[in-house]
């Protein structure tokens, strides 16, 4: 057989193919260049607006630190002339004191007497005494600010069967004020300790009182997993404080305005209220409420402060038609009437897992539940008591919303679920500005306090459960650390974390009794330190926002105090 022969392009045909090849590259490296540049002028364009709003920033925190500097010389100014009038009138009254004493020392000690039983007076009747002993009138105004807390704590103290002691705070007095109390106790212990929540709540020290302020935007990603070894904290666990609940522990939460307070609920449905004794030497219960759900009788499942402090806003079930928000106005005196229940319920079924208030907007709060849906409620009237809900989103997750947040620098809520989804949704546009999914589900989401874009997601992936992301960066995360459990594989939505106040450290209640702390600097994926301080698992560890205290619950039913030395 002939085989055929192979027939040769001619070369005209190859030099063209050849051509329109190197056409092709051509073009597609000019799109590629033009692609590139356009990525590089809108990156100028945003740093340049980025300069200009911080040389706005600077120049406004310069006139802002000069009229500080004013007003810090004039209280200087004011502070040097009341203590010239003090000292002029310490010597007329310590001579009109002498005069006095010589003369009528029978009626000395009736005022005495008089002044130490009148608990809410004291601070104006016992001027006398304090002269007496030599006390100066700042020590009396001092003692006014921390009477205030003092009446609040002793109707539980002596509630629960704790006898007063005479430290080296306590007034002339303090004595015949214990055996008076004891009296007052048998006619009203009852309305007398909401009464003294009440002052605490309505009556803060200033001292006390942290300022409602916008906090200012530090880049810490740049930071994380840069250092080799860890900076490890020293932490002393020597205080565990019975949590007065009989079930297991639910939440934990600090109040924004009064670094004293914190509360606590269970699934017994009773909501404490708590407050730090001395810098977390020790802590008093104050009140306890009941906050079960109307009809199914439920606990709440999560709990948030609003901004101002002064009241607790509650979540529970959508099931069988059951009350899903319940408000608790801690200013309020008479029990019955502390707990309400919002009318509206947006929810569909299931749980609803978490509620937060919206960054520096206290008319706003976000509530994600079982039912897939992230419904955003708005505050109606100044009172507090009508808020409206308004669904975001239902269709975006396939299963139970875990977690929500809100972003400090856009008015966006983060969203997490069961779905493995992270969900970012614009509540101006009333669109999605950010998607990802990750590799397992997710069940709660934490916002750092100091970097703006930073997050972090707490997931089912064993000794990888925390997850960071940059909001910039998308389909990625930064770094991923966690721990290896010895009680339980699977890990536990009822398991929470809490950033540090300067956004450098985590730290992560777990399976076992231990919390664990992460330094994000650290490039290790293991925590930079572990603390046995329960004797059961540990829901979680909060970071006292200005005492230097971890806060911790446990299924021990203990609450813990951890000092960081």
């Amino acid at each position: 057989m002939n085989a055929t022969p192979l027939v040769k392009k001619p070369k005209i045909e190859l030099e063209a193919e050849e051509d329109e090849e190197q056409e092709k590259e051509g073009a597609e490296e000019e799109q590629n260049r033009k692609e590139q540049e356009e990525a590089l002028l809108a990156l100028i364009q945003h740093r340049t607006k980025e300069v200009e709003h911080l040389r706005q920033r600077i120049t406004y925190y310069k006139s802002q630190l000069d009229e500080a500097e004013k007003r810090l010389e004039d209280t200087q100014t004011k502070l040097a002339r009341h203590r010239g009038q003090d000292i002029s009138m310490d010597s007329e009254t310590s001579g009109n004191i002498t005069k006095e004493s010589q003369c009528k020392p029978q009626n000395l000690g009736r005022d005495t007497i008089k002044s130490s039983g009148d608990n809410l007076n004291v601070s104006q009747k016992s001027a006398s005494a304090s002269h007496q002993n030599g006390e100066s009138s700042r020590s009396q105004i001092q003692s006014k600010s921390q009477l205030l807390i003092r009446s609040a704590v002793t109707p539980k103290m002596e509630e629960s069967g704790n006898k007063a002691t005479n430290g080296s705070g306590s007034l002339p007095g303090t004595s015949v004020s214990t055996h008076i109390n004891s009296t007052a106790k048998q006619k009203g212990d009852r309305a007398r300790k909401l009464s003294s929540v009440q002052e605490t709540m309505q009556s803060e020290p200033k001292g006390k009182k942290a300022k409602l302020e916008e906090k200012e935007h530090k880049d810490l990603i740049p930071l994380i997993s840069s250092c080799s070894s860890s900076s490890p904290i020293r932490c002393h666990t020597g205080c565990l404080l019975s949590s007065q609940h009989k079930r297991k522990l639910r939440s934990l939460v600090l109040c924004p305005t009064n670094d004293q307070l914190f509360v606590t609920s269970a699934l017994d449905g009773l909501v404490n209220l708590w407050q730090i004794q001395g810098r977390g030497s020790g802590a008093n219960l104050l009140s306890t409420t009941e906050c079960q759900s109307n009809k199914q009788r439920r606990w709440p499942e999560d709990i948030a402060w609003h901004p101002q402090g002064n009241k607790l806003f509650s979540v529970y079930a959508a099931d069988g038609g059951d009350s899903q928000i319940s408000i608790l106005n801690l200013n309020k005196g008479r029990e019955g009437t502390r707990v309400s229940f919002l009318e509206d319920k947006p929810h569909i079924k299931g749980i609803i897992n978490s509620i937060i208030f919206m960054p520096s907007d206290e008319t706003r709060f976000v509530t994600g539940g079982s039912d897939h849906a992230v419904v955003l409620w708005t505050e109606q009237d100044t009172g507090g008591g009508s808020w409206k809900p308004k669904s975001l989103h239902r269709n975006f997750h396939s299963s139970a919303v875990m977690g929500v947040a809100g972003m400090r620098h856009k008015n966006m809520v983060m969203s997490v679920g069961a779905d493995k989804r992270i969900i970012g949704f614009d509540v101006m546009s009333g669109r999605t500005d950010y998607k990802h999914q990750i590799d397992s589900k997710c069940m709660s989401i934490l916002t750092n306090p100091s970097d703006f874009n930073l997050f972090m997601v707490q997931t089912g992936t064993p000794e990888r459960q925390l997850k960071l992301f940059d909001l910039r960066i998308r389909q990625t995360e930064i770094h991923a650390f966690g721990w290896k459990q010895e009680n339980s594989d699977s890990q536990s939505a009822l398991i929470n974390q809490s950033w540090s106040p300067d956004g450098l450290y985590i730290a992560s209640g777990s399976a076992d009794p231990t919390i664990h702390i992460f330094d994000i600097r650290y490039n290790s994926h293991r925590p930079s330190q572990s603390i046995r301080a329960h004797q059961k698992r540990v829901f979680k560890a909060v970071w006292h926002h200005s005492h230097p205290l971890l806060i911790s619950i446990s299924s021990d039913l203990n609450i813990g105090l951890h000092k960081i030395l």
